[in-house]
């Protein structure tokens, strides 16, 4: 009886979770204007009306630029800082690492508010640069909690070996602590690109005429219902869904190591 009703449980909140995405992806393949039942397809007409969008593919091209180069740079900021404060002792420490993960608990739309006010004071310009450096500032913590917590004492341990050996800092650190970090690494970028990659509140604010792809979704929401936006959505989740399960398997691989 007990396993029973877990299991009706379980179905209802899996459905509850995935019925909204399921049925986006479903009309995605709806071959008529409207995307409402009945269901009459499937068709790649809207996939092929996004792929024929230049707004949307312009949309889809800058989200992937920003979320791989603001990835990128999240994790080695975020790395730098770890191997930071896991080798040296600096005053006020624990203070310093609370600073950093502190954007990690306030609201997208409070920090692209201050970085709007921060940037037009300084005088910058609403662009993907603007919107590249609110996803750093986002991610970083991420990155610097993720990495930081995989940094033990036998880490340590070698790189003293490797010093002893002759080896600079600069070597140290590119050839023996990062490659032994190499998963954190891994699942810092991923987890960074899959946040960065739909992230709309900072993306509106801080972005004017080269926008990402879920700026261009909202774009098309505020016309109205259109069925390209059941496809464009389908193609977000699907990226998304992709670097989970990378991540997932990088992580599983780990474990199994």
């Amino acid at each position: 009886m007990r396993t029973m009703i877990a299991s009706v449980y379980a179905m209802a909140l899996y459905g509850f979770i995935f019925l909204p995405v399921a049925m986006l992806v479903l009309f995605s393949f709806q071959g008529t204007l409207f995307p409402i039942p009945p269901f009459n397809g499937p068709s790649l007409r809207w996939y092929e009306a996004v792929l024929n969008d230049a707004r949307l593919t312009s949309g889809l091209m800058n989200s992937i630029l920003v979320a791989v180069t603001t990835s990128a740079l999240a994790t080695v900021l975020g790395f730098l800082s770890a191997w930071g404060f896991a080798r040296f002792h600096l005053p006020g420490s624990a203070l310093l690492r609370g600073l950093i993960t502190l954007p990690l608990t306030v609201s997208y739309l409070i920090i692209g508010m201050g970085l709007l006010i921060l940037f037009n004071w300084l005088g910058l310009p609403k662009s993907l640069i603007a919107a590249g450096i609110g996803h750093v500032v986002i991610n970083l913590p991420l990155c610097f909690a993720i990495i930081y917590s995989q940094m033990g004492d036998h880490q340590a341990n070698v790189e003293r070996a490797a010093r002893d050996l002759g080896a600079s800092e600069i070597k140290v650190l590119l050839l023996i602590t990062a490659p032994m970090l190499w998963p954190a690494l891994f699942a810092s970028f991923f987890l960074s690109m899959t946040f960065s990659w739909d992230e709309f509140v900072i993306a509106f604010l801080l972005t004017r005429f080269d926008t990402t792809l879920p700026v261009e979704i909202w774009n098309l929401l505020r016309a109205g219902l259109n069925p390209k936006t059941n496809a464009v959505g389908a193609l977000v989740f699907g990226v998304s869904v992709m670097l989970a399960i990378i991540f997932e398997l990088v992580a599983l691989r780990r474990r199994n190591s």
